[in-house]
Formats: structure tokens, C-alpha cells, sequence
């Protein structure tokens, strides 16, 4: 049970309550911050004239509502703008925009009745994720059409996710006793303005983006390994003189990874040795090719991004994220723009770009040991058939190719796009929710092609007969990982191999260093 509203909810706890369906419950600081909120609102309010409260929304905020239509007023507001198109929201990227929508309403400064916090508990408890379609926010307004969708079923409207099949709200909580929500005063704005939806499904972002980053790491250090590349490219006293945290970071992991392998050399012990130099022209190359050697150049900036991305994107999951921000303490209402997305969009969009240059990094090492003529140790595609009449990972490499080929494109930064809309009320957007799912399917492409790699890497391996020589912790992986994808010498579909590792390294969690226990047991479920 992780309490939330005493303090900051973690990266950590967040990917519990969304993954591991931890259950949540709210802390009585919750409750009580949400109560005062409300009832100062109720007060305040009394003849004056507040945005949202008594008049219409955006460039119609100049029309004053009657007392009579108040309630109306918010209803109309929640019906009208859930209007999003293209695919469903699947339940776990719901499920995290309701925990991030609930985080900023548990603050006390959005002037909802504490029933608005309840409800919300109990549906993320239940798993009940409500049918959010991807198309529709701008992030400036906040993602006011993906959250108006959420509205809608609080008010037991719409339609939800349950138990693996979209059902009517209103079923499903006769089925579960749940109430649906009162509109009180301004629980229609409280719960649409707001950077929920982006920041909800940049926290997923984060979490897989990390787990990415080790595999790729590992990945790399797989093929160093057998490939028999030199050790100093890793070590610290290269890397140390590089004030950069990231690019220590993965040096340190590869060292850790790499530590017992009986397969890399040391350049002292062999080409600083005379008894090794009575040669015109050697066979190896002196120096790795770039996509091995530079690991730790390529991969930390990619490491620094990913941290400095959680840090902004944490900060924005704790924030008080909509307008106008109620606050009882000082006894005033303060308008502005809170709701605006600008955070969340640009670490997206840096985040895109890392990891898309991480799967380039990936298809590079593939294309290394694809290719015989580079790597001069393995057959064309590590081939362990027949050349000629087999073809080994040829066809999946197409598919990596093509893969990363669409992450350069989707590369294009959302957090320049703005388009004004909503009468040029909103002239300059954020486009957050949109840089949010972009970046989400760069991550899941960018693990189709580590799943690539991995297939290729296991395949040098057995075609080397070195399983005895590797490390432990990348023996560990190849015999796990063997499991799923077993050796293979004629020519067969390799799609479904392809989704069990993908699966396989979108379940893992993610750890500093790859030891056995860390990898998913349970991948199939």
C-alpha cells in the first residue's frame, strides 16, 4: 500500500502503483487539504468574478454566467471537449495519466470536493482506466480533450477498461458500487486543465527508457566481448578525464559487466608486448570501429538525458498543474498558466532524440556483426547453416533497418510545433501529450531492435562456441535469453521470437548491473 499525499511521489513508487498494481490510499493531509480548498472556494467565490467559476472558458471567458447554470457550466465543459480521435490509450498509459491527474489534486489548490480524490483512488485500485483516445491535446490549456475523457467517466459517463474489455461506465460501477462524481463547483476545470495526460505517459517513457539504456549497455558489452575488442575504451582512467556523469556511468557498468570475461584483451598484454609486434600488418584492428569503441561517449549523454528527464518530469508530476491555482492559505485565487505543457514537451523531445540515437548506436553493432567483411570472424548474418541456401538474421535486419529508419523521422521536435488555436486564445502551445507518444513509440521500436540485436549477438555466440569463456553476468544473459530464442540453424519465421524478447526486455526492471535474479521470471504473463 503506497500512501500518497504526505510527500512527493517517486519515480519508484509511481512505477509500482502503475506495473505492479500496488494500491494507494489517501493520507488524511490528503483529505483535509482538499476540504479547506474547497470550502475557501465556496467562499471566495461569492460575488466575485472568477475564471471558470462564472464564466465561460477560454476566449469565452468574457461571457458571465448566471448562478443558475453554474453547475451546468462544468458539465458542458467536461461533455464538449471529450472529443479525441485516433487509437485507445492502452490501460497501463491511462492508468498512469489518472495517477499523475490525481498527485496534482491531492496539492489542495484546485478547489475540488475531496469525493473528486476518492473516486479517483478507487477506480486506479480497481483498474478501471477510463477510454482516452491519443489524438486531441495541444498542451497548453493542459491536455484538456485526453483528461475530458477522464472527466466523463468520473461523472459515470463514457466508457472504461475493465477486466481486458471496454464496457459503459455506468456498469461497470453499479458492478462495483462506485458513485459516480457530483460537479459541486469546479471539478469539470480542475480535473481537464492540467499537464496529466503528457506527464503521466513521460513517466512510462522514463521508466522504459531506463530499462533501454541497460540493455544497451549489456548489449554492447556482449559484442565487445565477442569480438575480443580491447579493454581500455571502458576503463576509468580514459574515461575519468571526461567530466561528464553519464559517459562514467556506463564505463563503470561495462566494467562491471565485463569484469570476469575471459574474452577481452588487454592492449598492454598484446600490443604493448615486442613478443607480439613481429608483424608488417596485422590482421586486428588496432582500434575498434566507432560503434564499439565509443560506447561510453555515445551512450552517456543518453544516461544524462534520461536522469535530467526524470528530475523535470518528477518535479511536474508534483506540481499544481491547472488554472487558476486556489489557494486557501494566503486567502486569494491567482490566474495564469500553469497547465502549460512546455516542461514536459521539450524533455520529450530530448528523450526521443537520446533514445533514437541510442537504436542507431544498436543498428550499427547489428550491421558490425552482420557483416563479414567488417567483423572478419563470423559467417554473412551468422549464418549457421548453409551460405547460399540459408539466410540467418538477413531478414531481420531489414526490419531494424527500416525500424530505426522511422524513429529518425518521428525525431522531429514536437516542442517547436506550436499551432495557435482555440480562437488564438492559446497562440502558443506546447503540443506535450503529443511529444509524450511520439516518444513512446520511438521506445518501443528502439526495443524491436535491441530484441534484433540480441537474437544476432546469441547467434554469434553459439556459432563461436564461447558461452564458457563470457562473463558472468553476460553468460547469465545468454542463458536465460536462450530459453525464449533457441539456437537455430535452418530458416524459419522469426516474428515470434522477435515479440518474447521485446517482452522479455520491456518487463525487466530496470538495475544498475545484469544479474540473473534482476531479469523477469514471469514475461509470459
Amino acid at each position: 500500500m503506497i500512501v500518497v499525499g504526505d510527500s512527493p511521489l517517486s519515480l519508484s513508487e509511481f512505477s509500482d502503483i502503475v506495473f505492479k498494481d500496488k494500491k494507494i490510499i489517501l493520507s488524511d493531509k490528503a483529505i483535509e487539504n482538499a476540504a479547506r480548498s474547497f470550502e475557501f472556494l465556496q467562499r471566495f467565490s461569492s460575488n466575485k468574478l472568477i475564471y471558470g467559476i462564472n464564466t465561460g472558458f477560454g476566449p469565452m471567458a468574457q461571457y458571465k454566467v448566471s448562478e443558475e447554470n453554474l453547475l451546468q457550466l462544468q458539465y458542458n465543459l467536461i461533455r464538449s471537449h471529450s472529443s479525441g480521435g485516433g487509437k485507445l490509450m492502452t490501460p497501463k498509459m491511462v492508468k498512469a495519466v489518472m495517477v499523475a491527474r490525481l498527485q496534482s489534486l491531492i496539492q489542495g489548490y484546485s478547489g475540488v470536493h475531496p469525493d473528486s480524490l476518492r473516486i479517483l483512488v478507487n477506480l486506479i485500485n480497481n483498474n478501471v482506466t477510463p477510454c482516452i483516445f491519443e489524438h486531441g491535446g495541444v498542451g497548453a490549456s493542459g491536455d484538456l480533450v485526453q483528461l475530458a475523457h477522464l472527466a466523463l467517466v468520473l461523472i459515470g459517463e463514457g466508457e472504461v477498461i475493465f477486466e481486458g474489455v471496454v464496457q459503459p461506465t455506468a456498469a461497470v460501477y453499479e458492478k462495483l458500487g462506485i458513485t459516480p462524481l457530483k460537479i459541486r463547483i469546479r471539478e469539470g476545470l480542475a480535473v481537464i486543465n492540467g499537464t496529466s495526460a503528457m506527464t503521466g505517459i513521460g513517466m512510462l517513457n522514463i521508466i522504459q527508457a531506463q530499462k533501454l539504456i541497460e540493455w544497451s549497455v549489456l548489449l554492447s558489452a556482449m559484442i565487445n566481448e565477442i569480438v575480443e575488442a580491447y579493454d581500455d575504451h571502458y576503463s576509468h582512467e580514459l574515461n575519468v578525464v571526461k567530466q561528464h556523469t553519464g559517459q562514467n556511468t556506463v564505463a563503470a557498468q561495462l566494467r562491471d559487466i565485463l569484469k570476469d570475461s575471459k574474452m577481452v584483451r588487454s592492449r598492454s598484454e598484446y600490443l604493448y608486448n615486442p613478443a607480439n609486434l613481429n608483424h608488417e600488418v596485422f590482421e586486428d584492428k588496432v582500434q575498434e570501429y566507432y560503434s564499439l569503441r565509443c560506447v561510453t561517449q555515445v551512450l552517456g549523454p543518453v544516461y544524462d538525458t534520461i536522469a535530467y528527464a526524470e528530475k523535470v518530469v518528477v518535479n511536474e508530476l508534483n506540481s499544481v498543474n491547472d488554472n487558476p491555482v486556489i489557494d486557501y492559505k494566503n486567502n486569494n485565487i491567482f490566474h495564469g498558466g500553469n497547465f502549460h505543457g512546455d516542461y514536459v514537451s521539450l524533455e520529450m523531445d530530448k528523450l526521443k532524440t537520446a533514445i533514437t540515437k541510442l537504436s542507431m548506436l544498436a543498428e550499427r553493432q547489428l550491421n558490425y556483426l552482420l557483416n563479414d567483411k567488417l567483423n572478419q570472424k563470423f559467417p554473412p548474418f551468422v549464418n549457421l547453416g548453409t551460405l547460399g541456401l540459408n539466410f540467418g538474421m538477413q531478414g531481420m535486419q531489414f526490419t531494424a533497418t527500416s525500424t530505426v529508419a522511422e524513429n529518425q523521422t518521428l525525431s522531429f521536435p514536437m516542442y517547436l510545433h506550436s499551432i495557435p488555436n482555440n480562437n488564438d486564445n492559446q497562440d502558443i502551445v506546447s503540443m506535450g501529450c503529443n511529444a509524450a507518444l511520439i516518444t513512446k513509440k520511438i521506445i518501443d521500436n528502439s526495443f524491436e531492435v535491441l530484441g534484433i540485436q540480441m537474437m544476432s549477438v546469441l547467434q554469434a555466440i553459439d556459432f563461436l562456441k564461447c558461452d564458457d569463456r563470457l562473463s558472468s553476468e553476460t553468460g547469465s544473459v545468454f542463458a536465460k535469453v536462450r530459453k525464449l530464442f533457441p539456437k537455430f540453424v535452418e530458416d524459419n519465421p522469426k516474428y515470434k521470437d522477435l515479440q518474447r524478447i521485446k517482452k522479455f526486455f520491456e518487463k525487466s526492471d530496470p538495475v544498475i548491473s545484469f544479474k540473473l535474479g534482476n531479469l523477469p521470471e514471469n514475461w509470459e504473463e
